[in-house]
């Protein structure tokens, strides 16, 4: 079977410059601020699934997971399953897909661990994945509401926005209408 997979990455220059090794294709463009990998194939089989599963190891091995109680297992939480880590009360939250688990870290620590590209302080109680941001909504003067992909909203605190609408700014995105690019997943 042929796969063909293409890396879209970062470049220097402006101009876009093309490499073939073995059926990969890696385009470097100015326009990709993150790597985006593509699997061309004609069905999904166990060869898709050991490049997906050696593209989601790298990942893992790029950026340490954390571990966290969750209805009182302990259970270890990859970075990429992070919707957002908060306090309640005087502990730290992690909230994923899976639940709620509560973790031995303090925000500090967590934003000195987590991926500064993925993740955004938005409030001296919250850190969140932007890349599990639906949308932001700026309509009401001064503030920010954030909507993650799974429904659940927070507001980014005023001090905050500032260097949130920055942040975006610099990524190319508008914070009025669209959300970060899920390019690392």
């Amino acid at each position: 079977m042929t796969c063909y997979v293409i890396f879209n990455m970062k470049k220097e220059r402006n101009e876009t410059e093309h490499n073939y090794h073995n059926n990969i294709e890696v385009i470097l463009d100015k326009k990709y601020t993150e790597p985006k990998v593509i699997i061309y194939a004609k069905e999904k089989n166990e060869e898709i699934e050991s490049i997906i599963s050696a593209i989601q190891k790298a990942d893992v091995e790029k950026f340490s997971a954390i571990s966290g109680k969750h209805d009182g297992m302990m259970g270890i939480i990859q970075q990429r399953d992070i919707i957002r880590a908060r306090t309640e009360g005087r502990k730290v939250v992690v909230d994923t897909d899976q639940g709620k688990y509560t973790v031995k870290y303090s925000l500090t620590s967590l934003e000195e661990k987590f991926d500064g590209k993925r993740f955004f302080r938005i409030s001296q109680s919250e850190i969140i994945n932007l890349y599990r941001v639906k949308h932001f909504d700026v309509r009401i003067a001064g503030t920010v509401l954030v909507e993650f992909d799974n429904g659940d909203k927070t507001y980014v605190a005023r001090r905050f926005v500032r260097s949130l609408k920055d942040r975006l700014k610099n990524e190319g995105l508008d914070a009025k209408t669209e959300q970060p690019s899920k390019n690392a997943e």
